[in-house]
């Protein structure tokens, strides 16, 4: 194995221009800063069962890919010696990612543990998420963010039920890339056979799920096998290592790149001459000059400029950060959203949805929770439970209320108006999380499926203020509505008739 596959040489084989006389040793620092910051970003998790070798895996990424400090090193070698389990005077990988107490003890992981490296090709950050059924929800929070996902197997072991579970789970949150890391094949001799099988059941599986992207791979992670460099001892595999595939895999179509969606954070108004919108692109493209509508207003303008902090730019995408000016003066607050006229989300008040349980406490049907959407915070309710999933044989139950980690298709209606797209459309603005109003911890993690027909919504009445019938005079009607507007952004919806 060639253990200098990823160390970084100055010297030779450098694609960034050199400076200096003579032979050319010295390199251009700022040409090589300037591509190390274009490089992309792969966010990546890690499933499997106990002792499916998770942590061993990446650890084993850092070590052989040459992206640890000396004292790292010293503190692996040290703290292998000491609680490690790879053997008499080997090199516990897993302690890498194992950084609790508890897990050390147990040999299990209980946290996320996040991890970042790069190579000459990509960043990366790792998400080592656990295994064990009761920290379901700790999966479900490293994974909201991921590109890709690596399924580990045992190879003595097959597909087993926490696979299965595990698969659903990437599935579900709408990640797009799995990697099915088929380990130890060191303990099984490489048998070609025993691989095959394994990836024949899991195909079946992914297909059932309607996950197109899926690609195995034989590897030890214990001894490097196929995951820096590909091995001698698997002949029968003619694909890449696991690195190179996780450098190479495409994710810049990933995004949705379509549908323009700008939830607006705050209203910037530094002087009289000056007024934007700043939030961040959720999904989508803005053009200097393009016409937009603003929701729940409907009222149109065009873009006159897009700001940033290193000036004005001619077009905007997803994940930046921007200001956006608008040529007419169109009453926009935290919370609303701007879109493309001919694009618009879904708006209303009611959705079925996908819901993950993440608190201690059991669902409490007869709390109004607080729920955030993007920029948006409004009331909600559960009005009704479909079914329950059975997350190890993906079976629907009969719906009850969610203990935690339990996962199932609800309905909700809130307070206020969301804008909101399908989660498999668009997964910045198809989740939002459910907050008890009371304790303030999160309660749970929503994937939106589909608004609700007329017929399916459990109306709930708005409370209307008829300000002529009241007898309030004209003169207090701003007043009014700038109340009414404050209990609208808490989440207190109240309907004012004026005639």
């Amino acid at each position: 194995m060639d253990n200098n596959r990823n160390n970084m040489d100055l010297s030779a084989n450098t694609p960034f221009p050199r400076e200096g006389k003579g032979d050319g040793v010295g390199i251009d620092i700022k040409a090589f800063l300037d591509a190390d910051e274009k490089k992309d970003l792969l966010r990546l998790l890690t499933a499997g069962s106990v002792d499916d070798g998770k942590s061993t895996l990446i650890g084993r990424l850092l070590f052989d890919s040459k992206k640890l400090y000396e004292d790292q090193l010293q503190a692996l070698e040290r703290d292998s010696k000491r609680v490690g389990n790879a053997g008499a005077g080997e090199i516990d990988y897993a302690l890498l990612l194992d950084g609790l107490k508890a897990e050390r003890e147990e040999g299990i992981t209980i946290d996320v543990a996040y991890r970042y490296f790069s190579t000459n090709q990509r960043k990366f950050i790792i998400a080592d998420t656990p295994g064990h059924e009761q920290y379901t929800r700790n999966m479900i929070t490293g994974g909201s963010t991921a590109n890709l996902a690596i399924i580990l197997v045992d190879a003595r072991n097959g597909i087993i039920t926490q696979t299965r579970r595990h698969t659903f789970l990437v599935s579900l949150l709408g990640i797009k890339h799995i990697v099915l890391a088929v380990n130890k094949m060191d303990l099984v001799d490489f048998d070609e056979q025993v691989f095959n099988c394994i990836k024949k059941e899991y195909l079946a599986l992914t297909e059932q799920l309607g996950i197109d992207d899926v690609t195995c791979f034989p590897i030890s992670a214990k001894e490097g096998d196929n995951v820096v460099e590909t091995s001698s001892r698997t002949p029968w595999y003619k694909g890449q290592s696991l690195l190179d595939y996780l450098e190479t895999v495409p994710i810049h179509h990933d995004r949705n790149m379509h549908d323009f969606r700008y939830p607006v954070q705050y209203v910037l108004r530094p002087n009289l001459d000056f007024r934007g919108f700043c939030g961040k692109v959720a999904s989508g493209v803005i053009y200097k000059g393009d016409e937009v509508v603003a929701l729940p207003s409907m009222k149109r303008s065009r873009v006159k400029s897009i700001v940033t902090y290193e000036g004005e730019l001619e077009e905007a995408f997803c994940p930046q950060s921007v200001t956006l000016c608008l040529e007419d003066e169109i009453d926009i607050s935290r919370g609303e959203m701007i879109v493309h006229p001919d694009n618009l989300p879904h708006i209303g008040r009611s959705f079925q949805t996908m819901l993950v349980w993440m608190d201690e406490e059991p669902m409490d049907r007869t709390k109004q929770f607080f729920l955030k959407h993007n920029t948006n915070t409004t009331r909600a309710s559960i009005d009704d439970i479909e079914y329950r999933v059975d997350v190890n044989t993906m079976e629907r139950q009969e719906g009850r209320d969610f203990q935690l980690n339990e996962i199932g298709c609800v309905r909700i209606t809130t307070a206020k108006t969301l804008f909101f797209d399908a989660y498999k459309q668009n997964r910045a603005t198809g989740a939002f999380i459910l907050i008890d109003p009371i304790t303030n911890n999160t309660s749970a993690v929503g994937m939106i499926i589909r608004p609700l027909e007329e017929g399916e919504i459990n109306v709930l009445d708005v409370p209307t203020l008829n300000l002529p019938a009241l007898g309030i005079g004209q003169e207090h009607y701003e007043a009014i509505d700038k109340a009414v507007k404050e209990l609208s952004r808490q989440g207190i919806e109240i309907k004012v008739e004026k005639a």
